[in-house]
C-alpha cells in the first residue's frame, strides 16, 4: 500500500524568517559572541579583572634614557646571540635566524634614535 503525498511536496513560500527584524539579529550576534569571547564563571559570577604577575616589573622612578640604554644594551647581546647561533646552521634554519638578528638589529636602530632624541633635547647647546 503506498501513500499518497504530492510529488514534490508542497510547500510555502514564506520563509519562518520573514521579515528579518535587525534588532532582534544584533540581539542574537551579540550573545553569541558573548558566549564565545566573554565566557563567565560556571557559577555566573564575573571573573575579577587580570592582575599581571609582578614577578619581573621595571620600578616606575626610572630614568627614561636609563631604560633606553638598557635595551639598547640588551638588543645589541640579543643580536650576537643570533648571530652566533645562526654560524652553526645552514639553510633555511640559518636563514631564519639571519632574519630574527636583523630585526633585532631594527629594534636596536630604532632605540638608538630615542636616546638621541632624547639627547638632542637635553643639550640645548646643539
Amino acid at each position: 500500500m503506498f501513500k499518497v503525498t504530492p510529488n514534490p511536496p508542497q510547500t510555502d513560500d514564506v520563509s519562518p524568517y520573514d521579515p528579518l527584524d535587525p534588532k532582534k539579529l544584533n540581539e542574537a550576534a551579540e550573545r553569541a559572541l558573548d558566549h564565545y569571547l566573554k565566557p563567565s564563571d560556571p557559577d555566573g559570577a564575573k571573573q575579577p579583572p587580570r592582575k599581571p604577575s609582578t614577578i619581573y616589573t621595571v620600578a616606575p622612578n626610572i630614568d627614561i634614557e636609563e631604560l633606553l640604554a638598557n635595551a639598547c644594551e640588551s638588543f645589541a647581546s640579543a643580536k650576537v646571540i643570533a648571530s652566533d647561533c645562526a654560524g652553526f646552521l645552514e639553510g633555511p634554519q640559518r636563514n631564519t635566524i639571519l632574519g630574527v638578528a636583523q630585526l633585532i638589529m631594527f629594534g636596536e636602530l630604532a632605540v638608538n634614535r630615542a636616546l638621541d632624541s632624547l639627547e638632542l633635547k637635553a643639550d640645548p647647546a646643539l
